[in-house]
C-alpha cells in the first residue's frame, strides 16, 4: 500500500473537490474496511469533508481468458474493456462504450444503458478473494448489494462483437451535455424519466453559481465553471423538493455523494 494525493477538482468528472490523500491498494494487500473505494470518479460528488478514501492500483487493471471465461480486474477502464472485446470479437460489452469509469464502478451500481446492464452478462464477482455467482447477489436497476469490495469479475465469452450495436449506443450520447457532470443525477422512476420530471418542474437550465441543470438534458447536473459542492447540493435538493411537490414523485440519487 502507498498513499497518493489526488485532486478531485480535476480527477472527478464533475470537476468538484479538493486534493485528498488516497490509499492505493496493491495486489495481495488486505483491503481496509474503514475506507471508501473510488474508481474513475465518474459518478461521484466529493464533499469538502469526505470519508477516508482508497483506490486500486494498476495491479487490478487486467483482462485474462481461461476456460471460456473472461476475467477482468475491477480497476480496468471501460474503454479498454470495449477495445479488448472488439479486438478479440467478444460480444456483450458494446454498451460499455457509453459508460466512462472502471469495471468496479459498473459492478457496484449495476451500470447500464437502456436494457443493457453489466449484470446481464456477468457470471460471478470476486469479493475479497471469494468468487460469488451473480445469482447470489441482490441486484436491480442501478444497484447491486455486493456485500464487500469487488476486486474482479468473470464473464462467459461469446463471439460476435457488434460494431453496429456499439454505434447505436454511442449515438445516445447525442442528447447528453458536454459540460463536466457526474452522469445522470437521479435514477429514472418507474415508467417515467427523471429528466422529464425535472424539466416539467421548470428546472431545465436552472443555475446556482457555477452549477446548473443542463439545457441539453435536465437530469444532468453540470459544472459550468468553478461550481462548488454547496451549489450542487442546493440544486439537488431543489429538484427533489420541486418534483415531489409537483408530481408526488420522490427522486432517488444515482450519483454518489461522499
Amino acid at each position: 500500500m502507498f498513499t497518493k494525493t489526488i485532486d478531485f477538482s480535476t480527477y472527478s468528472s464533475i470537476r468538484i473537490g479538493q486534493p485528498e490523500e488516497v490509499l492505493m491498494i496493491e495486489g495481495g494487500d488486505e483491503i481496509p474496511s474503514d475506507r471508501y473505494l473510488v474508481g474513475g470518479a465518474n459518478n461521484l460528488l466529493i464533499s469538502p469533508a469526505p470519508p477516508l478514501l482508497m483506490m486500486f492500483s494498476k495491479d487490478f487493471a487486467y483482462i485474462k481468458e481461461s476456460d471460456g471465461m473472461l476475467e477482468i480486474g475491477a480497476a480496468m477502464p471501460t474503454g479498454r474493456i470495449v477495445s479488448y472485446a472488439k479486438k478479440h470479437d467478444i460480444a456483450g460489452f458494446e454498451f460499455c462504450a457509453k459508460l466512462p469509469g472502471t469495471l468496479g464502478g459498473m459492478l457496484a451500481m449495476n451500470a447500464g444503458v437502456k436494457e443493457y446492464e453489466i449484470f446481464n452478462i456477468l457470471h460471478s464477482v470476486q469479493i475479497e478473494a471469494e468468487w460469488i455467482a451473480k445469482e447470489d447477489i441482490a441486484h436491480g436497476y442501478r444497484f447491486a448489494k455486493l456485500g464487500g469490495v469487488a476486486t474482479a469479475a468473470r464473464f462467459e465469452m461469446h463471439r460476435g462483437y457488434s460494431q453496429v450495436l456499439n454505434e447505436e449506443l454511442k449515438a445516445l450520447r447525442a442528447n447528453q451535455p458536454h459540460d463536466p457532470s457526474a452522469g445522470s443525477a437521479f435514477k429514472n422512476p418507474p415508467n417515467d424519466s427523471a429528466g422529464r420530471l425535472i424539466e416539467a418542474a421548470g428546472l431545465k437550465g436552472y443555475r446556482d453559481g457555477g452549477m446548473a441543470w443542463s439545457e441539453v438534458h435536465a437530469n444532468f447536473l453540470v459544472n459550468q465553471g468553478g461550481g462548488t459542492y454547496a451549489e450542487a447540493m442546493r440544486l439537488i435538493e431543489l429538484a427533489k423538493e420541486r418534483v415531489l411537490s409537483k408530481f408526488g414523485v420522490e427522486l432517488e440519487l444515482e450519483i454518489k455523494v461522499l
